[in-house]
């Protein structure tokens, strides 16, 4: 799938902890939920023991997305926080295991699914940001990234002349012929912008022996067209194709997400717009003061502000207000409030934190923040299209090397810097946080993210600065992002998101987390069942 910086980079808009668990594991709940024909009974969710999930599905949200998913629901739909008794209620039996299968990727949900007359399997993954990949279905291998209407036409005979006949007349982006060894079943996966019609399916029924038919909506928000053709992919691409004519990154952002989604200009800017309003939204709502039983920091912001407005602070200028955004925003994260991914929950302060920030202190508007926003995003597609978001693939220097530097080359192009500048303050921004591990303390996405986060903005601001004063940044931003891949496969799997190393493992860690878990099952009884 080409990467959209709407899909994939600047969103999803959600709640919770962690955008690879909360966001990716609802998506794949309401895949999983249309694949039953929106009936369940019951649910066998199974976690590879060496991946990242049998540590983490608990407290940092997985259970919380996946169970939103199944029953339907929206990722910033504010019952979230209750989807674990929501879904006892339904009269939805679930039960979560930890198994020895080997799974390659660390965040592989397996998903048996039942309800009272019919039975299906589905395998995917979360590869980071909220984005997903669903690998199987029934023991077919499929590929569906939940940017298509997908058909799903099960067939005992008669599949080739089936396909033949949707090839002519469906108008589908693309018909798949799928088998699974020796078995009769063959299965036929339709994606298009539109699900088959029933009069087509019936038409279907008469050619061949179908025992199913399913159709699994979208999930992302800017969908797929099998004619997509974007302009670059890469940072060296783009600069190419500018030719040396200094287009601002924000311009060229919007060209691509233009032939990316198949939208206008106007439509593009207004999305931004639109986030832009849900950060700044958000940012208030964490100042004025959140709540949440479960988190280990509690309210600090307003704290900041009052001795901010005070003048009892360092003087910090510009940076003072983005660590209070950026303190804000991480803190409605932890109290399940409204957030933006950006690229990923667990970072998702820094980068809209800086910009929204520092706008203000320049005296511009949302349209500039918009501006500055879609800069950062282009910049995110070139790390999204080679590399990944996820820190349990990478590290935090997967989310919060990202974060800084999609937001350096946003913070240029609010102060109006040249295309080489932006660039250059992305690549100087990534190089300095190559590395960084991801180790969450008591396994909840607080400490160290938030310092991180803080981290992440300060050195946007840093590298935007050095850019604009034209320092060089000797390597380019693609060789960058080689080299952070490069860095993640050496990198042992106990540093990435699995509460098995650094910070995670100290004594205050521990101590912590079990208070919290002792605290979490006296609240919901321990005849919950989702605790455990």
């Amino acid at each position: 799938m080409i990467v959209s910086i709407f899909n994939d980079v600047i969103g999803p808009v959600m709640r919770g902890a962690s955008s690879s668990h909360c966001a990716a594991a609802l998506r794949i709940g309401r895949l999983a939920l249309d694949l039953m024909g929106g009936s369940l009974r019951s649910v066998l969710v199974e976690f590879d023991r060496n991946g990242s999930l049998p540590t983490t599905h608990e407290s940092q949200g997985s259970d919380m997305g996946l169970f939103g998913g199944l029953l339907g629901w929206d990722a910033a739909d504010e019952r979230l926080p209750g989807s674990p008794g929501a879904i006892r209620e339904a009269g939805i039996d679930i039960r979560i295991e930890t198994v020895d299968t080997g799974d390659p990727h660390p965040n592989t949900y397996r998903l048996t699914l039942h309800n009272a007359t019919e039975t299906h399997s589905l395998i995917a993954i979360s590869t980071g940001g909220g984005m997903i990949e669903v690998l199987s279905i029934d023991g077919f291998t499929v590929s569906t990234f939940g940017d298509y209407h997908e058909t799903l036409i099960w067939v005992q005979s008669g599949a080739e002349s089936v396909r033949e006949l949707l090839l002519k007349e469906s108008g589908a982006d693309d018909v798949l012929l799928l088998s699974r060894g020796a078995d009769a079943v063959q299965l036929l996966q339709i994606k298009g912008v539109e699900f088959l019609s029933d009069a087509l399916i019936d038409r279907l029924k008469k050619c061949a022996i179908v025992t199913g038919v399913k159709r699994l909506a979208p999930v992302l928000p800017v969908g797929s067209r099998k004619t997509t053709s974007v302009p670059f992919t890469t940072c060296f691409e783009m600069l190419d194709a500018d030719a040396g004519a200094g287009t601002p990154l924000w311009k060229l952002a919007i060209q691509y997400e233009m032939a990316r989604g198949g939208l206008s200009e106007d439509a593009v800017v207004a999305k931004m717009v639109e986030i832009v309003r849900i950060l700044r939204r958000s940012i208030a709502q964490g100042i004025a003061g959140t709540t949440y039983d479960d988190r280990v920091l509690g309210h600090q912001s307003g704290v900041f502000k009052k001795r901010m407005d005070e003048d009892r602070l360092l003087n910090g200028g510009a940076l003072n207000r983005i660590v209070l955004y950026v303190t804000a925003l991480m803190e409605v994260k932890s109290s399940m409030g409204v957030i933006v991914a950006a690229p990923t929950a667990g970072a998702c302060a820094a980068l809209p934190g800086a910009v929204i920030a520092m706008a203000e202190e320049m005296g511009l508007g949302e349209i500039e923040m918009a501006k500055a926003m879609l800069a950062s995003g282009i910049i995110g597609v070139f790390i999204a299209t080679r590399w990944t978001f996820a820190a349990e693939v990478g590290g935090c220097q997967a989310e919060g090397g990202s974060a800084a530097s999609m937001g350096a080359a946003a913070l240029v192009t609010l102060a109006g810097g040249t295309l080489k500048q932006a660039v250059g303050a992305a690549s100087m921004a990534f190089q300095s946080m190559l590395g960084l591990i991801c180790d969450p303390v008591a396994n909840r996405v607080e400490v160290p993210c938030l310092g991180k986060n803080v981290m992440a903005a300060s050195n946007a601001l840093s590298c935007a600065n050095m850019a604009l004063s034209d320092y060089d940044a000797v390597i380019p931003l693609d060789e960058t992002i080689q080299a952070a891949q490069a860095v993640a496969l050496q990198m042992p799997r106990e540093l990435r998101c699995t509460a098995l190393g650094g910070l995670a493992i100290t004594k205050t860690s521990l101590d912590l987390e079990r208070k919290l878990a002792a605290k979490k099952e006296a609240s919901c009884g321990s005849s919950c069942g989702t605790c455990h």
